[in-house]
């Protein structure tokens, strides 16, 4: 099975043209304004039309209204939608009647909890549920930390992986957990940037695992 990549976090045109070489499956645009990746709507505009047309570009969003979501998604700036706060199945079928775009939402187990129940079993419950086309498994907005080893290996069903991927753990984290899809964004940073030598290495990576 090809295990698919995405890039999130994306900020500048140079993100733009190390990706567009990379071809990553998809990459992350974040609109959650308390985010250091934040991107405005124009912003983000400016960098879709200079992303390869084989790229899917996903727009990150938390608790934010579902007709802001629907705007950006109709103006063509994402094809997918990632929703990484508290939305609930009647907010994502109130989303999927202003836009046909894939819903991904993502499942946070923190500290040995998620946002529904103590342990493993409230995450899967919530995935099992969930009305969303995808899920992603994470440990946190942007914490950068990873998942309990432990929880995650409960964890049922095909997901996109995030939380604290890097080059040097992500053939390991493969491995163990063979995820639909692996999620990286602080990993191949360096001093707050995306830096292209470690996306490079973790998409060789990647790759090298299938």
């Amino acid at each position: 099975m090809k295990i698919k990549i995405k890039i999130c976090g994306l900020k500048s045109l140079s993100d733009i043209e190390a990706v567009n070489e990379l071809k990553p499956e998809f990459i992350g645009f974040v609109f959650w304004p308390k985010s250091r990746r934040y991107l405005t709507k124009d912003e983000a505009l400016v960098l879709k039309e200079k992303l390869n047309k084989d790229i899917k570009a996903v727009g990150v969003f938390l608790d934010a209204e579902a007709e802001e979501i629907a705007e950006i998604a109709n103006a063509g700036i994402i094809d997918l939608i990632q929703l990484h706060g508290h939305e609930d199945n009647e907010y994502i079928e109130s989303l999927r009647k202003m836009t046909d775009k894939p819903v991904i939402q993502a499942v946070i187990i923190e500290g040995g909890t998620d946002r529904e129940k103590p342990g493993t079993e409230g995450a899967n419950r919530r995935i099992r549920l969930s009305a969303a086309d995808y899920i992603l498994v994470d440990s946190g907005a942007g914490s950068g930390k990873t998942i309990d080893p432990e929880r995650l290996e409960k964890v049922e069903g095909e997901y996109f992986l995030a939380g604290g991927l890097a080059p040097d753990n992500i053939e390991e984290m493969i491995d163990r957990y063979h995820p639909f899809a692996v999620d990286v964004s602080s990993g191949v940073e360096t001093d707050g940037k995306k830096d292209p030598s470690k996306m490079k290495d973790f998409v060789e990576k990647v790759r090298r695992m299938q």
